[in-house]
């Protein structure tokens, strides 16, 4: 869920149930055969090497990851995955963009399109909502187990953009090109990050209130539930004793 207040609400997110981490191995293993396409080496391939640490992340045993991989370079049989985009006009005026793997293009997209009707949004123009969001680097840091100066020293050192505290947490960011380098410079330094990502980011909230704000979890959480998206960024704000409510 990659909406204003994403990083503030870092630790809720990971209180998954078991049947939801298993569902997430099998995003994390369709993403890792998808990155490897574009070569099998994690080292030389900045996608597969993201989806690699997602997955060790996880928890994912290292046999499966290598066979994922073998998948995707084809030394193994697998699946066909179609990569899709959908631009999404959300609740309240929100934005929405959700990045799908299918092996079934017409499915999904009237699976889709039934979760959006139900909570108040639609498809969008292709670029009508893309350009709202900006792909960055983010390494988040718990509050409690840094210092302040020292990240911020370190992070501007290795080359990151910005360091900024949200709600309990330290955010570094950096440009999608730099993100590997500055991440292993702070973790030679010890400090590695509680999370880190390369993602699509928007340039500015919407603030949702009322049924516009219980429409918009509700979708987010239908739209990560479907075994097809791998990601969902929108541009909400909710007030965060709300947010805890509605994910409730």
């Amino acid at each position: 869920m990659s909406g204003h207040n994403r990083w503030s609400k870092i630790k809720h997110a990971k209180a998954a149930t078991d049947a939801k981490k298993s569902k997430g191995w099998t995003k994390l293993l369709k993403e890792i055969a998808i990155a490897a396409k574009g070569g099998g080496d994690p080292d030389g391939n900045p996608r597969l090497r993201t989806a690699v640490d997602k997955a060790r992340a996880g928890n994912v045993p290292n046999d499966t990851i290598k066979r994922s991989i073998q998948k995707g370079t084809g030394e193994l049989e697998a699946e066909s995955y179609e990569e899709l985009i959908y631009e999404v006009y959300g609740p309240g005026g929100t934005a929405v963009v959700v990045d799908i793997l299918t092996d079934n293009r017409n499915r999904t997209a009237g699976e889709i399109r039934k979760m959006l009707e139900r909570n108040h949004a639609k498809l969008a123009a292709s670029g009508s909502v893309l350009y709202l969001f900006h792909k960055q680097g983010h390494l988040v840091y718990d509050k409690g187990a840094v210092a302040e100066d020292a990240l911020m020293e370190a992070a501007l050192d290795a080359g990151a953009d910005d360091v900024r505290a949200e709600g309990d947490v330290f955010l570094v960011v950096t440009e999608p090109g730099k993100f590997f380098d500055v991440k292993d410079k702070l973790e030679k330094k010890k400090l590695a990050p509680a999370h880190s990502e390369v993602g699509m980011y928007p340039d500015n909230s919407v603030r949702l209130e009322g049924g516009d704000a219980e429409a918009m979890v509700k979708l987010v959480q239908q739209l990560e539930d479907h075994d097809d998206v791998q990601n969902v960024y929108a541009n909400y704000d909710i007030d965060d004793a709300l947010l805890e409510q509605l994910s409730g």
